[in-house]
């Protein structure tokens, strides 16, 4: 063993530390004179947003549907479908009786247009599914609501 005392072990480490802290120094002042700093200029915040920027963009029922179904086309029940009421009714999500299977339906339409009608509009839940208010898209007028109801009816009649 050495014959090391306290005074000298703590001489050695402080040492030690001083050069750690001046190579520390000598390494960020290198980093920085290679890399330089960053320019900060419009352009280059446009490049980086541009390059971040999403790829695609989810719509959950509403500002998409509100461009695909104008005020004027509201109370045509064929357009309302297509665009709010197909992705269930078309393809038998949550439940939703696809149009045009008259055994699910004969049932449904057996209540009468007004139950469907307050089914569609305020939302149901049943034993095989369940159907949103306004089939999820809450912009839909009951007029425009009814008129896909009617138009679902008529196709599986």
């Amino acid at each position: 063993m050495s014959d090391m005392s306290d005074r000298d072990f703590t001489r050695s480490f402080t040492y030690m530390l001083v050069a750690m802290a001046a190579l520390t120094v000598v390494i960020y002042v290198i980093a920085n004179s290679i890399g330089g700093k960053p320019e900060k200029t419009a352009a280059v915040d446009k490049d980086v947003v541009a390059r971040i920027a999403p790829v695609g963009q989810v719509s959950i029922m509403g500002s998409v549907l509100n461009a695909v179904i104008p005020a004027a086309q509201a109370a045509d029940g064929k357009a309302t479908f297509n665009a709010s009421c197909a992705a269930c009714h078309a393809t038998g999500v949550a439940g939703a009786p696809k149009v045009g299977d008259k055994a699910n339906w004969k049932a449904r339409i057996a209540q009468g247009n007004k139950t469907l009608y307050s089914h569609a509009i305020k939302g149901y839940q049943g034993k095989k599914g369940f159907m949103p208010a306004k089939g999820g898209n809450a912009s839909l007028s009951d007029a425009a609501v009814k008129a896909a109801v009617d138009h679902m009816v008529a196709g599986s009649k």
